[in-house]
């Protein structure tokens, strides 16, 4: 768990560090409490990744509600939230999806400031290859749409994208590049650092964060939610979040409904670290593969979810082999590196590609959920969104599109294709 000033509420600052260095750096303490849980909570939110964190912060900052838990089976930030690869947009074709990426977006802008912690926050840049003829007319139509919602994007051709990226092949036999949708916003953040800053915020809020809780059930009563039972005991709670990504489907069915959602494995991996060659993020939908590089100077790689439903963390060597196979014709380079490692993660995925924000069948239990493989480009405008859910019992303006109520009434909000894959 990281350090932070000499209480976990003190500022960082240069002269929070000069202070403390001539203390030799002694009176750092921990960023965020390990407190006891207590009986007894106005909201309890189960999960303690990016998603959780963030609904909590803006419970506490835009409500005033801080009597809030927020449990983790195992360490913070140890799911998907450290598990992805860290891109950032908002080029999204729905204006419901738009929106509430937008807001993501605009949030990341100021995020460091705002919760006083360096999140890393790179807006570098954002490229998505059309290698078809089919996707420079969806490209296209995305940039129409993004101008209609406010959404700064253009669409440039093979020959600016060659003057962006130097090392990029735009003349490959099986995937050319026709053009590519740019945002000039998007980029990264560090992922790990996102989720340390708000559970920093939430904790000097007097908020708990209780690690290694595992929830075993939940208990309602006349239709209305009365607690939870954990590893570290029954948990009390007026309100209850399920904010835990793949693992939603097996909350819900504890409570006594169910959920449209399938988990699946996504993974990802990285290169050996080499000196700058790519300052922007391309993803090329085509071949599923998707392109960046750390400050480690890491290419960041990453692919489509398998084929069929799991809950590995690991992934599969062919998918591997499936992405990096098409994605070194557009870039050649990438066939002289060594990989350094490789993982996967748990997503949710919804029939329409698109997240639940949502009361549900049961009262005063609320989910969000569904996010897919873009949960974390999602997490700021996320929290927002839900925070608001369950302080008024009722979706705002950013979530009321994304109730569980459309599966049933055929209100999809079909991002198949800007969502569908591993970016």
């Amino acid at each position: 768990m990281p350090a932070s000033a000499s209480s976990s509420t003190g500022r960082y600052s240069v002269f929070a560090i000069a202070r403390e260095a001539m203390k030799l750096h002694t009176g750092w303490t921990r960023a965020w409490a390990s407190p006891e849980p207590k009986k007894k909570y106005q909201v309890v939110i189960v999960g303690a990744g990016g998603h959780g964190l963030a609904t909590a912060y803006y419970l506490g900052k835009n409500f005033g509600i801080t009597d809030v838990a927020i449990i983790e089976k195992g360490w913070l930030g140890g799911g998907n939230t450290g598990r992805n690869t860290t891109i950032i947009r908002s080029n999204y074709l729905q204006d419901p999806s738009a929106a509430i990426y937008n807001k993501a977006l605009q949030l990341y802008e100021t995020l460091s400031q705002d919760l006083n912690y360096n999140i890393m926050f790179s807006p570098r840049g954002l490229l998505m290859l059309a290698q078809t003829e089919h996707e420079i007319r969806g490209y296209k139509r995305t940039a129409y749409a993004n101008q209609l919602q406010g959404v700064a994007t253009e669409w440039v051709t093979p020959k600016r994208i060659k003057e962006m990226l130097p090392i990029i092949n735009i003349e490959g036999p099986h995937y050319p590049v026709l053009g590519g949708l740019y945002q000039e916003r998007g980029g990264t953040a560090r992922h790990d650092a996102v989720a340390w800053g708000y559970a920093r915020a939430c904790s000097a809020m007097g908020m708990d964060i209780i690690q290694n809780c595992e929830v075993t059930g939940i208990e309602t009563a006349n239709g209305q939610v009365k607690a939870v039972n954990t590893g570290k005991g029954r948990i009390e709670c007026d309100k209850l979040a399920l904010v835990v990504a793949g693992h939603s489907s097996h909350l819900a069915e504890m409570a006594g409904f169910r959920l449209p959602i399938e988990s699946i494995a996504l993974q990802a991996l990285v290169s050996e670290p080499i000196k700058p060659c790519c300052d922007i993020v391309i993803m090329a939908n085509t071949v599923h593969g998707y392109l960046s590089q750390s400050d480690k100077g890491e290419m960041v790689i990453g692919g489509g979810t398998d084929g069929f439903n799991n809950y590995t963390q690991r992934g599969s060597w062919n998918h591997v082999e499936e992405t990096v196979r098409a994605l070194v014709e557009t870039f050649p380079m990438l066939s002289r590196l060594k990989m350094l490692r490789q993982w996967g993660g748990i997503v949710d995925m919804t029939g329409d590609r698109s997240p639940i924000l949502s009361t549900t069948p049961v009262g005063n239990i609320f989910v969000n959920c569904g996010w897919g493989t873009g949960g974390f480009k999602a997490i700021p405008g996320s929290g927002w969104a839900m925070a608001e859910v369950i302080a008024k019992g009722q979706p705002g303006p950013l979530a009321k599109d994304f109730g569980l109520n459309r599966f049933v009434e055929g209100r999809f909000i079909d991002e198949s294709v800007a969502a569908g894959v591993a970016h």
